[in-house]
């Protein structure tokens, strides 16, 4: 199959626009006609080379599409069902996966790219899905049904951004009802997961970001603090609205080491922090481990939000059609893939909460 890609050949470079050809699915693969691609960070840490990485390279992996095939095997998909597509897969049979944890999978699965150029040499599958392209072959639990009634550009944002920060509050922390919650950080990620502490009927909920646009989102969705960090203190303001103790849950979805540090030192003793922001290879942050031990506080890491397709989908999808999940307001800009580019731009600038690639038909 001919397809239109966003390629990356050279990391730290803009991607280039490219006609790349797609392979069949073999055993337990799906090939779907992408139509709506969102922007994550990750996406932007591997083409600057923050996490390393081979290249030419297709990253993508928060998308929305068509199933066009199936390998062998796979027998609950039909052609032109409407699915989300992402990097989590589970082989379903590791130590991790018999344990619930597919977020944790650690099973073999075929170094066999579907990409190739238009000179016949493969191109990685970025992040296991490589999606910045109309059409991708991913393996069969990267798939997850969507009903009609879920806009396909919106739907995209489920594969990651949703599942990452509704799950960190939902599953990792299991977040108790009544708490007082600090999310750090309003991208996709830490306004679903402040979506999901409303959910949760948080009983104070600060949020915290630099730019005034995202914390006035945040406030639509039901914040009752907002703290901007370039010109507040979100250590003193969180103690404040917390009548000095802390909140008893802070999600830290920026990653970055400073947002980390603010959010163990506005935590209250015997609070859970959650760390669901992915910060490049090489950074650090320092802690004294006494401090966290003697104030019995908990810090929890957060891979995808502990998510699997299988499990979590549905549940979000339930919480859509009942009104707790907002996505449509969650689209910043809806792209071509002609200006993926300037697309990219925007994130990396903090502007946008989400911005989505639309595809092409491919052929």
């Amino acid at each position: 199959m001919k397809a239109t890609a966003a390629v990356c050949r050279v990391q730290g470079e803009p991607l280039s626009i490219e006609a790349i050809d797609v392979r069949e699915p073999q055993h337990a693969e799906v090939r779907v006609q992408i139509e709506f691609c969102a922007i994550c960070h990750s996406d932007i840490t591997y083409a600057e080379g923050g996490w390393g990485g081979q290249v030419p390279a297709i990253y993508g992996h928060e998308a929305s599409g068509v199933v066009e095939s199936v390998g062998i095997g796979v027998t609950d998909l039909n052609v032109g069902d409407r699915v989300v597509v992402g990097l989590l897969r589970s082989c379903g049979g590791c130590y991790h996966c018999v344990r619930n944890e597919d977020h944790l999978c650690r099973g073999q699965f075929p170094d066999d790219t579907p990409f190739r150029d238009d000179n016949g040499l493969p191109i990685v599958r970025g992040l296991n899905t490589g999606a910045f392209a109309s059409a991708t072959v991913v393996h069969r639990s990267q798939v997850a049904l969507i009903p009609d009634d879920v806009p396909s550009d919106a739907a995209s944002l489920l594969a990651c951004g949703v599942l990452t920060g509704y799950g960190s509050v939902i599953t990792t922390a299991d977040m108790a009802e009544g708490a007082t919650v600090a999310v750090i950080g309003l991208g996709g990620v830490g306004l679903s997961a402040l979506q999901a502490a409303v959910d949760r009927k948080a009983s104070r909920l600060i949020a915290v970001d630099i730019l005034d646009s995202k914390l006035e989102v945040a406030r639509r969705y039901g914040a009752d603090i907002l703290v901007n960090a370039r010109t507040e203190n979100p250590v003193l303001a969180a103690r404040e609205a917390t009548g000095g103790i802390g909140p008893d849950y802070v999600f830290v979805t920026a990653g970055s080491a400073p947002a980390i540090e603010q959010g163990l030192a506005m935590l209250r003793r015997g609070g859970t922090i959650v760390m669901v922001g992915m910060p490049p290879t090489g950074m650090f942050t320092e802690l004294e481990i006494s401090n966290v031990s003697d104030a019995g506080q908990t810090i929890l890491g957060s891979k995808m939000g502990s998510g699997s397709f299988a499990r979590d989908l549905p549940l979000l999808i339930e919480r859509f059609r009942a009104g707790a999940l907002d996505l449509a307001s969650m689209v910043s800009n809806v792209y071509p893939i002609e200006e993926i580019n300037e697309a990219i731009a925007e994130v990396n600038a903090g502007s946008v909460v989400r911005n989505v690639i639309e595809m092409p038909t491919a052929q």
